[in-house]
């Protein structure tokens, strides 16, 4: 294969072993920044979990909070499924994506520890191994964690936008 000019710019065919070499070099680049974002999913998974908490202990003793309180506009029921829909999606969004993030946490450095370890040790690449196992442990634990406060808010913030709708409806859609 020749090569193809572009005024200054040559463009050469590139071989399958320059473009692995590419690829992996690429894919080794993700892991610091996919090992990041699986510490804020841990992050704000554990903050979710405090506020679940809290808000289960003031259910239990018999004040549940009020989540679903629209302060810009009238109460209308799209309003208050849209302030629910806005308080779950963090929690969706970290239950789906965490195990992913877990995932290319393993799968990234799997590959160089695996060539490495048939051709004798390297306790570098063995080490990051570790690593990213306890990477994506941490991933799943976080995304079991919010599935489980995003399955139980969701019933919760249900129930009170039910309750509330049937106020309004009695009352004739008066506001709160």
């Amino acid at each position: 294969m020749q090569s193809v000019s572009l005024g200054r710019f040559a463009l050469r065919p590139v071989s399958h072993v320059e473009l692995e070499a590419v690829l992996v070099e690429l894919s080794q680049a993700l892991w610091w920044p996919v090992v990041g974002l699986i510490a804020l999913v841990v992050g704000y998974t554990l903050v979710k979990l405090g506020g679940f908490l809290t808000e289960a202990l003031m259910r239990s003793a018999g004040s549940p909070k009020r989540a679903l309180l629209v302060k810009d506009g009238p109460e209308t029921p799209e309003a208050m499924e849209l302030l629910m829909v806005k308080e779950l999606e963090g929690l969706r969004i970290c239950s789906r994506v965490g195990p992913m993030l877990g995932l290319i946490a393993t799968m990234v450095p799997l590959g160089p520890a695996l060539s490495t370890a048939t051709g004798g040790t390297d306790g570098d690449s063995l080490a990051r191994l570790g690593g990213s196992f306890a990477s994506v442990i941490l991933a799943l634990t976080a995304a079991s964690i919010a599935f489980a406060v995003h399955t139980v808010r969701r019933r919760w913030l249900l129930e009170e936008l039910s309750i509330r709708l049937a106020s309004k409806s009695k009352s004739g859609g008066s506001h709160d």
